[in-house]
């Protein structure tokens, strides 16, 4: 794909979000539109791998995870890697779970992840759907700040025998943030109707599980079954819910692997993470990346 063309269709893309406020992209799509924002071949292969080398969740024992903050800037045109911070979701956020208000340490994204270029192609394509779009403001987000905040989750869910892995045990929820997207990179021995995410109207009760919400609140639903399949919500605007991962053998663990990209404006001062906000440089992991010479034209274009 041109990469004319391919401006053209993520603006595509940007208008169905504008409209419907979610939007969901199938992996042979993205694949196209991360190639012609940079991503190889080689890369697309070795984001399928990455996985292998998450560490333990510091909270759920169904789950490995890394994660890595990264800075979005329009006005210098980078986008930069983050100092490593804790991170903390509130029930004032829409997230109530065992682990509300609690700081969450994290294992950091390597550079096996951050130094991909499909990966940077995925911040460069949400970037541009997302720059510029009004939407409802969360209370205590600077958003006369230029930047943007994002933090990046690699995540894996597992199910065995005695454990069922929920990638979201907290049932409905937002994750606090402007706006959220989900990418699917693989899966093993996992059923056709596992992980079926849900949108819901914001009048539903948060905490219900996915199977327990009232059918009039649902407002989309799409499923994660491709390399690369994306969905983006706008957070504020929809909560949502997704259920467990089921094996087709009870014998073997299901795996699904993810990457999940969490993106807002940075806090003010009362904000739950407002301590945990710095957008100081990586020191230890530098990366940065440009974004396209024409970004300003094609991402206020609403």
């Amino acid at each position: 794909m041109k990469y004319d063309s391919a401006m053209s269709d993520v603006m595509d893309v940007r208008s169905e979000y504008i409209r419907a406020r979610w939007a969901f992209v199938d992996g042979a799509r993205m694949a196209s539109l991360l190639q012609s924002l940079g991503a190889t071949d080689e890369d697309f292969e070795q984001l399928k791998l990455v996985s292998e080398q998450l560490e333990s969740d510091p909270t759920l024992p169904f789950r490995k995870s890394r994660n890595g903050r990264i800075c979005l800037n329009p006005q210098t045109r980078r986008g930069y890697r983050l100092e490593a911070q804790p991170f903390v979701l509130s029930r004032e956020e829409d997230f109530v779970r065992h682990d509300s208000e609690t700081l969450r340490t994290f294992d950091e994204v390597q550079d096996d992840l951050q130094l991909n270029t499909a990966l940077q192609a995925m911040l460069v394509f949400k970037f541009l759907v997302v720059h510029g779009v009004d939407v409802a403001h969360r209370p205590r987000l600077d958003y006369d700040r230029a930047e943007w905040i994002c933090t990046l989750f690699n995540l894996r869910t597992v199910t065995t025998t005695g454990l069922l892995g929920e990638p979201a045990l907290e049932g409905v929820h937002s994750d606090g943030v402007d706006h959220t997207m989900t990418t699917f990179l693989s899966a093993r021995n996992m059923t056709t109707d596992s992980a079926e995410t849900f949108l819901h109207d914001m009048r539903e009760v948060n905490g219900r599980r996915w199977h327990e919400t009232d059918p009039a609140l649902i407002k989309g639903r799409a499923r994660h079954g491709d390399f690369l399949d994306t969905l983006m919500v706008v957070d504020h605007e929809y909560k949502h819910s997704v259920s467990p991962v089921y094996p087709i053998d009870d014998t073997e663990p299901a795996i699904r692997d993810m990457l999940i990209f969490f993106t807002r404006k940075p806090t003010e001062k009362g904000h739950v993470s407002f301590r945990y906000d710095s957008v100081a440089p990586h020191r230890m992991l530098p990366m940065s990346f440009g974004l396209p010479a024409d970004l300003p034209a094609l991402a206020t274009a609403n």
